[in-house]
Formats: structure tokens, C-alpha cells, sequence
């Protein structure tokens, strides 16, 4: 491009208004426009715009039959001063997240660094077998038969036959039990889609910056980890880590099917299920809404404290 055709285009930039240029830039990739329109178009209609009316409809009282009133902040008030159940919950999810969320992280891409350096024949094979408790509609059925309450649980069948406890132990029904044998279900299915990602980060490294490294002063594995591998790979480890904040937080269905609704004591009780409990059971839309804005907004505190930490990652 000569001089003078980048100082018309400078100047032609600068003479017109930020709505005039981007009117301009429109027409100029209106075929990259018309291509991602569609997955706009939905992402609008069922992401924002159901955050956005979740918001609104936090600030009234509407139960699903008669027209809502607005009552400002009282649902907020209720949730953080009177509901003793929603401090619980709030409790024992940021307890679970705080464990779930790095344990699971780190352990995706610890067994997606080990499969990687297996041989290539027998690589799908071990993914499979890694991947597979994620995918399983009824994982829950195997820990039910594992911690069954009576003597047929093969857990209590072991312990009774070997006279360590006098009588069955009802795991699913004792508060001691439940929240410790949830975060033991919750890692042992939390190899998903962000174990698969980080598989595929770790084959996409350029295998020529480990010999740059090498002449740069690189001496070991943990070394090429930190300052090659890991740099190389950001974007999935971002991926990964919305994915695993996203389970943690989210993670309720299977904690259901363990231990009922609700759980022993409100033992596993989480905003999810407080979430579900208000919306889909009393149906309060209001307070359930207001529900919902607290755990978007302790997400997205968490994505961006994840995301400063993975920023500073070989640097």
C-alpha cells in the first residue's frame, strides 16, 4: 500500500463520524455479517435477552398468574436477611466450586497431559475411557449401588463383613456424608468438554518452540509446561476454565438424584436447587430471578479472577 493511498484512507477516517465508519465497515463485510447473523441472532434471543429480562423481573413479584408488581429491592433484601435456606445454599456452593471448580480444572488437564504423551494407537481409547462418566445419563446409579443404606451397598457389605462399623451406615441420608461423597461424584464426572479441549490445546502446540526453547535455556519438562505448553495453549485453558466454573457452580442435577429434594439437613442444598426450588416448584419468578442474578454475578466474578490469573500464565 503507497503513502499516499494510507493517508487517504486516514483522512477519510478521520473526517467521518463513528457511526458513518461503522455503517461503512458494515457494507464493506457484509457477507462476514450475513454468515455469523444466525448465531447472533439466537444467542440474543436465548442468552441476553433471558439475562436481561431475568434482571428486570427480579425487582418484582411475579408468580406466573397475575401481573407483577415492582417492589424495588425487596426480593434482594429477603434472600440475603431472611432467608436463612439461601445463606445456606450460598454456603455450601461456594464451598463446593471452591473444591470442584480447581480440583476438576487441574485434574482435566493433568490426564489430557498424561494421554497426550501415550502413543497415538491407543490414545482414543484412554480418552474414551476417561471421558466417558461425563457423557453417562445414570452415573448416579453406580454411586447408589457403591453407598446403598442397607448391607446390599457393596461399601457397607465391606465394612460390615470386616466388623469395622456395628451396623449399615445410610450415606445418602446422613448430612456427614452427603456433601464430601457430591464433590467425589462431581470430580469423578468433571473430565467433559474441557478435558477434550485441553487434548486438543496440548497436539496443537508448534513442536518447534520446544527446540527454541531448548537452545533458550529450557532444561526440563516442568519448565517447557510453564514457559511453552501453558502460553501456547491460553485460549483452551480460558475454555476450560468457564467450563469447569460453569459445572461447579451449576452442578445440582446429580446431588438430586444421590440424595432427594431437598438434601438431608439442606446438607447439599445449592443456589441451583434454591433456584429450582422458587422457579419451578412455587413458581416466584420474581424471587427466583432475583435467585438467578446473584449466581450470574458470583459467575462472572469468578470468570474474570480466573481469567486475570490465566492472563499471567508464563509471563
Amino acid at each position: 500500500m503507497s503513502n499516499k493511498t494510507a493517508q487517504k484512507k486516514a483522512v477519510s477516517r478521520k473526517d467521518m463520524t463513528m457511526r458513518q465508519w461503522i455503517w461503512k465497515e458494515m457494507k464493506r463485510n457484509w457477507v462476514a455479517y450475513v454468515m455469523v447473523a444466525p448465531y447472533m441472532i439466537i444467542f440474543t434471543l436465548f442468552t441476553i435477552l433471558p439475562v436481561l429480562l431475568s434482571v428486570v423481573i427480579s425487582f418484582t413479584d411475579f408468580n406466573m398468574l397475575e401481573m407483577p408488581n415492582i417492589v424495588f429491592f425487596d426480593n434482594y433484601i429477603n434472600l440475603f436477611f431472611d432467608d436463612d435456606i439461601f445463606l445456606t445454599a450460598c454456603t455450601n456452593t461456594l464451598i463446593f466450586a471452591g473444591i470442584v471448580g480447581p480440583a476438576s480444572y487441574l485434574l482435566s488437564f493433568l490426564v489430557a497431559w498424561f494421554i497426550n504423551e501415550i502413543p497415538p494407537k491407543i490414545r482414543a481409547v484412554v480418552t474414551l475411557v476417561f471421558y466417558a462418566p461425563s457423557i453417562s445419563g445414570q452415573v448416579f446409579m453406580v454411586w447408589q449401588t457403591l453407598f446403598a443404606s442397607d448391607s446390599y451397598g457393596w461399601v457397607n457389605a465391606i465394612l460390615l463383613k470386616y466388623s469395622l462399623i456395628p451396623t449399615e451406615i445410610p450415606f445418602f441420608q446422613d448430612a456427614a456424608y452427603v456433601m464430601p461423597l457430591c464433590i467425589v461424584v462431581a470430580l469423578w464426572t468433571s473430565l467433559g468438554t474441557a478435558f477434550l479441549s485441553f487434548i486438543a490445546g496440548l497436539q496443537g502446540v508448534d513442536r518447534s518452540l520446544y527446540e527454541a526453547g531448548a537452545v533458550d535455556g529450557v532444561r526440563n519438562r516442568w519448565q517447557e509446561l510453564y514457559y511453552i505448553t501453558l502460553p501456547s495453549m491460553k485460549p483452551q485453558l480460558m475454555f476450560g476454565a468457564v467450563m469447569a466454573i460453569t459445572g461447579a457452580f451449576g452442578f445440582g442435577s446429580i446431588v438430586t438424584a444421590l440424595c432427594g429434594f431437598p438434601s438431608v439437613e439442606y446438607s447439599a442444598h445449592t443456589i441451583m436447587h434454591h433456584l429450582e426450588d422458587y422457579g419451578n416448584i412455587r413458581y416466584e419468578i420474581g424471587y427466583s430471578s432475583a435467585i438467578a442474578v446473584v449466581l450470574f454475578a458470583i459467575m462472572i466474578g469468578a470468570n474474570g479472577l480466573v481469567k486475570k490469573i490465566i492472563s499471567k500464565v508464563g509471563t
